[in-house]
């Protein structure tokens, strides 16, 4: 008899009351500790950043504010033992995506989840070894191997703009570092 294969690990967003996440994030943790999930869910983040506050004595104060008030972010593979964990944890109100009545989470996408991960820390974003001026070569889309120039690159964004030849003029093209190549 053939092993079952498993789906891929995603990203799902898990809604909970306002002001709750960090105690929901603590009891998924010991669940999935106490009944062996590991191998099932794997990271429970809840995106934070570092914002500097003004204070009204003019001094400025660091504080750790939280990006999604009322939701905590969780990559595990859904299968009806890790969705049952993380639906009845204390707190949890349900997985956004899904519309109740037992059907399944929808994944977030990586361009979406990815952006979200960079901002808060837990994701490095890709460097590039390119610079303004530098002729790369474009591996996809409608410019797909064609020559540009390097116009700009953003760092934030992973994206690079290139310049490639289209009707006989220069026209910018805004792309994903991966989707460029040097030679």
């Amino acid at each position: 008899m053939a092993e079952k294969q498993l789906p891929d690990k995603r990203w799902y967003v898990v809604q909970t009351y306002s002001g709750l996440e960090n105690s929901v994030k603590m009891n998924l943790e010991r669940r999935i500790e106490s009944m062996q999930m590991e191998d099932l869910i794997f990271q429970v983040v809840i995106p934070e950043e570092l914002r500097l506050e003004k204070k009204v004595d003019g001094t400025t104060k660091e504080k750790l504010v939280k990006l999604y008030p009322g939701y905590v972010f969780i990559e595990l593979i859904v299968t009806d033992d890790s969705w049952f964990v993380v639906r009845n944890t204390p707190g949890v109100t349900g997985f956004l995506g899904s519309s109740g009545g037992g059907t399944k989470p929808i994944p977030l996408p990586p361009d979406e989840i990815n952006p979200i991960l960079k901002k808060a820390g837990l994701m490095q974003a890709p460097k590039i070894k390119v610079k303004v001026g530098e002729k790369v070569r474009v591996t996809v889309g409608p410019f797909a191997n064609q020559v540009g120039i390097v116009d700009s690159i953003d760092e934030e964004k992973a994206e690079v703009t290139v310049l490639v030849e289209m009707f006989g003029r220069q026209t910018p093209a805004e792309l994903a570092f991966d989707e460029i190549e040097t030679f």
